[in-house]
């Protein structure tokens, strides 16, 4: 069997091994990240959530705690409109809630973020990280092409074979093939959007073959068989997110750590009900309350400033009714040991379930 750790994309960006942590912004930190990248692999931080100076200070950090290959990771999701009426509607979905945490009033609806933007670039061109993807598609095409004329190594999800072309005839550098298994935020972009509702397993092979580029698979993926299985189907890489999740370096609450180590078995659920756009996560009191009740939803990420206030009270009172608990379907898997160390166990254990084969 040839070495499993090195091939096109690991010798391109540098790794020790094909792993990737995901960027889950809100959840993953510069530590995490810089913690990774020592350990071999490749480090990501999500940052479309935070200021273009906090982002500067982040890969500062990272910098300075590893020499090795690390990621950033924007949002470039539609420019979000807001309409007055959904957003009442919500409002009064969601007063009963404020009421029962004595939050006073919902708060008015507001547009807090935007997609990757020229701003977003030019602190990119001035830090210049080795990688950067981008989820929900590719920025505009002045943009991207900026970013790629800077010999920065680009990334993108694609949850269908069409997206993925789509990404590679862009000129994407690497794909990551999102299956339906994956937690967070899916990175659907074209419609219809059940057309990304393909699992892992079925949908890496069909990717590998119908693109050039390196595909970094994802979705359902948090030990070494899944690492193993998604290699031999052809990926490059595996991108993991909720096995990070457990991380000391992780900054999610305490309740959502709890409701990760509790859970075996427990159902996880698509919901549109925190952000506005679909998420994996661990079903809850309020993803089963707030079921059926989509159509009403600000655009994303407006809907964010509506739940966010929530979703902080909920977890600082040490419940998680109201908190948004991302994991993908493998959450039974995973391990509450440091990022560095998970990344060792992750390489030992794909070296054992790889060795297994052998005998097959």
């Amino acid at each position: 069997m040839t070495n499993w750790t090195q091939n096109r994309l690991t010798e391109r960006l540098g790794l020790r091994y094909p792993i990737i942590q995901a960027p889950m912004a809100s959840a993953a930190t510069p530590e995490m990240a810089a913690a990774v990248t020592r350990a071999g692999a490749m480090g990501s931080l999500g940052v479309s959530l935070q200021s273009t100076d906090a982002t500067r200070a982040d890969c500062e950090f990272i910098r300075h705690k590893t020499n090795g290959t690390y990621n950033i990771n924007y949002f470039v999701h539609k420019e979000a409109t807001l309409d007055p009426n959904r957003a009442e509607i919500t409002r009064q979905y969601l007063a009963a809630y404020y009421e029962e945490l004595d939050l006073g009033e919902v708060p008015a609806a507001e547009v807090m973020s935007s997609p990757f933007n020229e701003e977003h670039l030019a602190a990119m061109l001035e830090l210049k990280p080795p990688v950067m993807s981008f989820h929900f598609g590719l920025p505009r095409k002045e943009l991207f092409d900026a970013v790629r004329n800077a010999g920065i190594f680009t990334i993108s999800s694609a949850t269908t074979i069409a997206e993925a072309q789509h990404l590679e005839n862009a000129g994407i550098d690497a794909i990551i093939a999102q299956g339906f298994e994956a937690g967070g935020h899916r990175g659907t972009f074209a419609e219809p959007y059940e057309d990304g509702w393909i699992g892992t397993m079925a949908l890496i092979p069909q990717i590998v073959d119908a693109v050039s580029v390196p595909v970094i698979a994802a979705g359902g993926i948090a030990d070494g068989r899944g690492i193993a299985a998604s290699l031999v189907l052809g990926a490059s890489a595996v991108q993991l997110g909720t096995a990070f999740l457990p991380c000391p370096e992780s900054s999610i609450p305490e309740v959502h750590r709890e409701a990760l180590r509790n859970n075996r078995g427990h159902q996880t659920r698509l919901t549109s009900a925190f952000s506005g756009r679909p998420a994996r996560g661990l079903e809850n009191r309020y993803i089963r309350e707030m079921a059926g009740k989509e159509e009403a939803f600000p655009d994303f990420p407006i809907l964010n400033t509506l739940t966010g206030p929530l979703r902080k009270a909920s977890a600082n009172a040490g419940s998680a009714d109201f908190v948004s608990l991302w994991a993908g379907q493998a959450a039974g898997l995973i391990k509450s040991i440091s990022a560095g160390a998970l990344v060792e166990t992750l390489a030992a254990e794909t070296e054992r379930a790889l060795k297994s084969l052998r005998g097959i």
